[in-house]
């Protein structure tokens, strides 16, 4: 049976989530952690799109901005409620100014993992908006690892902010608890530092064929879903994918594109499940190309992986 959170500020906290008190956590100071992904920096301007960064899929408004040299934060709005949920908490100046633009009133925190660039505005954030803290259960020092958190999830747990629901997916690999938060009604998923745009998340706290199977297990929705991941790494990452996939004429147009949505500071987040599929090495492992090119036709798609991520963190 899987363990419903009801998260509807009037309803939250539940007492049927086993947690620690929030007095004991509100005042937790974030933990140092190292940067997600030392990726090759582009040099390109790190900035939102022009105009509205607002979109909508049926009631779920997504308001994207970016944060620190290369985080993005996500404001998700219920309109029919008045919730709103900011998916993790790098920075508390651009979270504060996006409230501020959209109107909207903070009412939850969905934290993805403990890394200090997702939790470092936990604390001030729920001190000014008494909002819900929402955090994996799963990480090495469980709930002491997310500041200010009121409720804990792992796999299969639901999550509503207002009317709109999150199914929780435990994706561990790059920190050993972290969670992925999938809106299936509204084909969005937000994966914090697992997955990113034809790349993925440094091995931290855990193994490559852990991290292989959270990431079939992203890639296994469908494929026009919506994918947000963290950080504007795309042209570092479509840079090294091209040096394994170099016969993908998919992954080739991309980095194209990419280049242009880099030099003109547009952002490359979010991407989808299908595109993915089509152009990230890390979700194909089983490519006939990127085996022979490693020299691995004979080995498991883990091992495939394994190999491509040791590469690309000596690019």
């Amino acid at each position: 049976n899987r363990m419903r959170v009801l998260l509807s500020r009037a309803l939250a906290p539940v007492a049927r989530v086993s947690r620690p008190a929030p007095s004991s956590l509100a005042a937790r100071s974030p933990h140092p952690a190292p940067r997600a992904d030392p990726a090759r920096r582009s040099g390109r301007p790190f900035r939102a799109s022009p105009g509205p960064a607002a979109s909508s899929t049926g009631a779920m408004q997504v308001h994207q901005f970016p944060c620190l040299s290369d985080n993005y934060a996500f404001l998700l709005h219920d309109p029919a409620t008045g919730a709103t949920a900011v998916v993790d908490t790098p920075e508390v100046a651009p979270i504060e100014a996006a409230l501020r633009e959209t109107g909207w009133k903070l009412t939850h925190i969905l934290n993805t993992h403990w890394h200090a660039d997702h939790t470092g505005g936990n604390a001030e954030l729920k001190a000014r908006h008494g909002c819900v803290v929402v955090g994996p259960r799963g990480e090495r020092k469980g709930a002491d690892a997310i500041p200010g958190v009121d409720v804990s999830v792992g796999q299969d747990d639901i999550v509503n902010i207002g009317s709109i629901e999150a199914k929780v997916l435990d994706v561990p690999g790059h920190t050993a608890g972290h969670v992925a938060y999938h809106f299936a009604t509204h084909s969005k998923v937000f994966v914090g530092d697992t997955l990113f745009a034809m790349g993925c998340g440094r091995l931290f706290e855990g193994d490559a064929a852990t991290m292989w199977r959270s990431i079939q297990k992203i890639m296994a929705l469908p494929r026009d879903t919506a994918v947000y991941c963290a950080h504007e790494y795309t042209l570092a990452n479509a840079r090294f994918a091209v040096t394994v996939d170099p016969e993908n004429e998919a992954l080739r147009k991309r980095l194209l594109e990419t280049e242009r949505a880099r030099d003109a500071g547009t952002p490359t987040v979010p991407t989808t499940v299908g595109l993915e599929l089509e152009t990230n090495p890390f979700c194909r492992p089983a490519s006939l190309g990127i085996r022979a090119l490693l020299g691995m036709a004979g080995a498991t798609d883990a091992e495939v992986f394994a190999e491509t991520r040791r590469r690309k963190d000596a690019f």
